[in-house]
């Protein structure tokens, strides 16, 4: 029996606004993705996930949605998306959107019909509360996104809530008929034909129903930022949510082969995790994102102490993953180096699960610098101090050398990655010993490979503090994975025997492919036994 195709694909994360502009507005849009389609199949991803792009004022740039079941007229519409969902699954792939529960525009129609009077039949669809005696907000619940979560609204006297933008109002998931709306609006794109969903801001979808305040953080101090001055014990990651959670994956199981990702807080522990993961009570179709790279210290023993914890949480079906970046974070390239980015690219797809891959992070991709005057980013805009700007991350995707990168014949929406012109799809292409090229070798031997599909995971004992080292075993094949976290030279002698080398970061020829020194930064994959992967 053939295994789901969740166990086998590399997820692919595309930032819409940023891929491809094919009308020439200086906007990514749909026929510029479908128009790109073959790059991604070249590449090797198995299926795409694709950031909003439902009808949206933009203020957070397609987050703060006013019709879940329209396109926006930036990126095309429904015939477009149908033409642009077939071709995708023409070429084996699957298609994911990004599916946005907690919050709406207040743009949407539920929200203008809620605001309207106190007696409107959808004001409790979203969280309403009355001013304290001194007509201050109801609680001391904080917005991620800077100020109290709270606004209040001139004409009925009440405040509503938004865990983000004042624009972005939260939904009530108290509210059963709220939560058949949102579970229609899943049904709609999956009846349409999509495989599955990435659900944003999962921790925020349900809340204290009795308002109380948050309590202080004790690890608050004078300049940190002002949103995280308390902790979030009442406004998010209350247990009703796995419930909600659990309603979603009842959804997906009615339509074969349909996958959720979910996306937790950056911060959350492993048991957080464990809990996102049990979820699911009857359907083994949902993964939280694991986003702990890329926060951990660069040292061998803390990656592999983490991955070793994290392995040991999973349930026989639990599928892990591994995110090295996203459109909320500075660029692999910008935060670690080039170096560092080959070894993290060489450990992803080497690792056990779903790798997830940020669109031009295969090219190394640094962060675009964006003068404030183009800044675009309300985050960024309204909390100066505390967040770097998102936009540099949201640069786009350079298909080759020269004047807006190939991206359109408009000025962009966002200015060009500072590399842009040296790392570009075109140019990584012709280069044998790119990073661009790195990455399709590893998607191609992780495909062909049973051990690193589907084997098991084991890190290598007696390594030094340099090394992570560790084996993928499966009945056919094993291979031994080395990577050397140090600014310096290490040595590493593995107990194996080893075959030959596969493939590595660093070009080798002859017997330095087998020998014990590894330069700062190297990872290499070792066949050990079995079948040889033919790259």
């Amino acid at each position: 029996m053939q295994a789901p195709w969740w166990r086998q694909a590399v997820l692919y994360q595309l930032y819409p606004l940023s891929f491809t502009d094919a009308n020439d507005d200086g906007y990514g849009d749909l026929r510029g993705i479908l128009e790109r389609l073959d790059y991604l199949s070249w590449l090797g991803v198995g299926a795409v996930w694709l950031s909003p792009i439902y009808a949206s004022p933009m203020v957070d740039w397609g987050y703060d949605v006013s019709d879940f079941e329209r396109i926006d007229p930036i990126f095309g519409d429904l015939p477009t998306f149908d033409k642009l969902l077939k071709a995708v699954h023409d070429r084996g792939m699957k298609l994911l959107l990004d599916f946005v529960p907690n919050h709406t525009s207040i743009e949407h129609a539920w929200f203008k019909a809620s605001r309207s009077s106190k007696t409107n039949p959808k004001r409790d669809w979203y969280i309403w509360a009355d001013p304290k005696p001194d007509g201050s907000p109801p609680n001391n619940w904080l917005s991620r996104f800077g100020g109290s979560a709270w606004e209040l609204d001139a004409k009925t006297k009440q405040y509503y809530m938004h865990s983000y933008l004042p624009e972005q109002a939260d939904l009530n998931w108290r509210n059963p008929e709220v939560r058949a709306a949102m579970l229609s609006v899943m049904r709609f794109w999956l009846d349409r034909g999509v495989d599955g969903f990435r659900t944003d801001a999962v921790y925020s979808l349900i809340k204290d129903e009795q308002l109380r305040d948050n309590p202080p953080n004790p690890n608050y101090k004078p300049g940190d930022d002002p949103s995280e001055a308390f902790l979030r014990l009442h406004s998010a990651g209350q247990s009703e949510l796995f419930h909600v959670l659990n309603t979603f994956c009842d959804v997906l199981a009615t339509h074969q082969d349909r996958f959720l990702v979910s996306e937790p807080p950056l911060y959350l522990s492993l048991p957080g995790l464990e809990q996102l993961y049990d979820a699911c009570t009857t359907h083994p179709l949902h993964m939280p994102f694991n986003f702990n790279l890329m926060t951990l210290p660069w040292h061998a023993t803390r990656f592999r102490d983490f991955i070793d914890q994290y392995e040991s949480i999973l349930g026989q079906d639990d599928l892990p993953n591994y995110v090295l970046g996203n459109h909320d974070q500075s660029r692999v390239a910008s935060r670690l180096g080039e170096h560092k980015a080959r070894l993290m690219a060489l450990m992803q797809m080497t690792l056990r699960g779903m790798p997830v891959v940020y669109y031009g992070d295969e090219l190394g991709l640094q962060d675009a610098v964006v003068p404030k005057s183009q800044q675009k980013d309300p985050w960024g805009e309204r909390v100066p101090r505390h967040h770097h700007d998102r936009d540099v991350a949201r640069s786009p995707m350079p298909w080759k050398a020269g004047r807006y990168a190939g991206f359109s014949r408009h000025k962009p929406w966002q200015p060009l990655a500072r590399n842009a012109e040296s790392a570009n799809v075109e140019t990584e292409q012709a280069h044998a010993g790119s990073l661009l090229n790195l990455y399709r070798r590893l998607i191609a031997l992780r495909g062909q490979s049973p051990a690193l599909l589907d084997g098991v995971y084991a890190s290598y004992p007696h390594t030094s503090e340099s090394i992570f080292a560790y084996t993928r075993t499966s009945d056919q094949q094993q291979f031994l994975i080395v990577l050397n976290f140090s600014d310096h030279p290490a040595r590493f002698k593995p107990s194996h025997e080893l075959k030959r080398l596969i493939v590595g970061t660093h070009a080798r020829s002859g017997a330095e492919t087998l020998s014990g020194e590894y330069a700062p930064h190297e990872g290499r994959v070792y066949l050990v036994s079995g079948e040889e992967a033919i790259l």
